[in-house]
């Protein structure tokens, strides 16, 4: 059964993400988890918030929490009618990552789903601040919904990698079992000025094809400066659906990610994007 954790604020953006997972999987035995932590809207005005007042806009804010996780989860059924999908909504009085990382722990999340930008959007921005929170903090693959994206089962998958780091077979296998239920072609897309492969990219290059080899998978080297800008033009140019990308130590994703200032993220991507984290879980 597939674990997928689906993160909501209750705007427009999560939600068409949670209806986004639900077609994406609808082949799949699934359990959606929808979470939401509403710890930062009880302080969101600390001047105008007294200690004496804090219990009632506690009790209030986390009863319009669970009422509006039961209006979802009544949406969510009456509009997707699949008996391989179960679902649990959880209302929580924590910080977002906190409780994100906790249901990843203790449920071995397969996926979280959110979408791009909360109620607080800059449309300047390819992420909101949250959204840039879990990518950078939570170790499990995230995948985010731009907002008014319709679903289409992806057709195209960009895969970009500098093949670096010994991918997680778990996440790969997830990869490759949303293009094999698409029918996908997978390009896998190495930015370089050198189109020799050292020796651990070739391992990891050949991991690639070990895991994802029964989808149609082409392997592209393209020499460029700059890989935002070219995974930007490759995604326009081949009419690309879903971009995956890897965040980990040093990466380019991480690089970019983990810049001082959110506006100078520089992805710039529209459609949704998968990024795999490789870093310390259950295999």
């Amino acid at each position: 059964m597939r674990k997928i954790l689906v993160l909501t604020d209750f705007s427009e953006n999560s939600t068409n993400a949670l209806k986004y997972a639900c077609e994406l999987f609808k082949h799949d035995i699934s359990k959606f988890i929808i979470m939401h932590a509403y710890q930062d809207e009880i302080y969101a005005d600390d001047s105008l918030i007294t200690r004496g007042d804090l219990e009632n806009v506690t009790k209030n804010i986390s009863a319009k929490s669970k009422s509006q996780l039961e209006d979802i989860l009544k949406q969510i059924k009456s509009t997707s009618q699949n008996a391989k999908h179960s679902y649990i909504i959880k209302s929580s009085n924590s910080m977002l990552l906190d409780e994100t990382n906790k249901i990843v722990e203790d449920e071995n999340i397969d996926i979280i789903v959110m979408g791009t930008h909360g109620k607080a959007k800059d449309n300047k921005l390819t992420f909101g601040s949250h959204t840039l929170q879990v990518l950078r903090y939570v170790c499990c693959p995230v995948l985010a919904i731009p907002e008014n994206f319709e679903h289409k089962h992806p057709k195209h998958i960009l895969f970009s990698t500098d093949y670096l780091i010994p991918y997680k077979k778990r996440e790969l296998k997830l990869l490759n079992d949303l293009a094999s239920s698409s029918k996908a072609i997978m390009d896998v897309l190495y930015i370089s000025r050198s189109k020799t492969l050292s020796l651990r990219q070739e391992d990891n290059q050949n991991f690639i094809k070990e895991v994802l080899g029964q989808n149609k998978i082409n392997f592209t080297t393209l020499n460029a400066k700059s890989i935002s800008k070219t995974i930007h033009e490759y995604i326009n140019e081949y009419e690309v659906d879903m971009l995956v990308m890897v965040n980990t130590r040093h990466s380019f994703l991480e690089n970019i990610l983990f810049q001082t200032t959110i506006d100078k993220v520089s992805l710039n991507v529209d459609i949704p994007f998968l990024a795999l984290q490789n870093m310390n879980r259950n295999q």
